[in-house]
């Protein structure tokens, strides 16, 4: 009995450090995540009730290290309601649908276009808005700029011979579009380009951001401290057999 309480379970105490410490950490990074969760539903907060600015004085205001992200801004688009579009796959309210993208001219030193987001399309819809190349009539956008999240290994390819896109890939929506020097963001109407049009429905933001972090590092802290008390409860059996 003595000789069995005087060794010491080297492996499963290396195999407890090990998932301990996995388990802390993932605690860890989303208390991390909590803090930029935070700080972006903040921004995003006070970016929607400011003024919009000339898209063109924010694109030119990048050039000297200005966040452009969530920026709320205004510009007339010359034809945008009958401009050529591409269909991007997307989700709201969970529904599948399409997100309408068009190009935009701007006056910009850097920059000649940004791609608009026009708004979600529901697959139920099969109707589109009319397409004419040569329209000019200009439309006005008030809009935030958003940085085009970036494809995962999950992500589709995109199917440009069939209009089909899964990722924002700037240089090649622009391309394309035939959109010259294309802005590194996107514009996420507010306003709609087709007001008479009322199945597309602009959608700058989810309507609603989750902030569950919190709750996800209390349960990895939480199997952390189970994950303790079972091994305290390994030896205390041990010791006592």
């Amino acid at each position: 009995m003595t000789e069995r309480r005087g060794r010491f379970p080297i492996g499963a105490t290396i195999a407890m450090i090990v998932a301990l410490a996995a388990l802390i950490g993932l605690g860890l990074w989303q208390l991390q995540r909590l803090t930029w969760k935070t700080d972006l539903l903040a921004r995003i907060a006070a970016l929607q009730g400011a003024p919009a600015t000339l898209l063109g004085t924010a694109l030119d205001s990048a050039a000297d290290g200005a966040n452009l992200q969530f920026r709320r801004v205004v510009v007339d688009c010359p034809g945008l309601a009958q401009a050529p579009f591409l269909e991007l796959y997307g989700l709201r309210e969970g529904g599948a649908g399409s997100r309408l993208i068009s190009a935009c001219k701007v006056d910009a030193a850097r920059y000649r276009t940004i791609l608009v987001d026009r708004g979600f399309v529901a697959d139920t819809i099969s109707a589109r808005p009319p397409v004419d190349r040569a329209a000019i009539a200009p439309v006005r956008i008030v809009g935030v700029l958003r940085l085009p999240d970036k494809a995962t290994f999950v992500t589709p390819p995109n199917d440009v011979a069939a209009n089909r896109w899964f990722s924002r890939d700037v240089a090649a929506m622009a391309k394309a579009l035939d959109a010259p020097a294309p802005a590194p963001l996107f514009l996420m109407a507010e306003t709609s380009s087709n007001p008479e049009w009322k199945a597309l429905t602009p959608a700058p933001i989810p309507a609603e951001i989750p902030n569950r972090h919190l709750e996800y590092a209390l349960t990895w802290f939480g199997l952390a401290g189970s994950l303790l008390a079972v091994y305290a409860a390994m030896l205390w059996r041990r010791w006592k057999s």
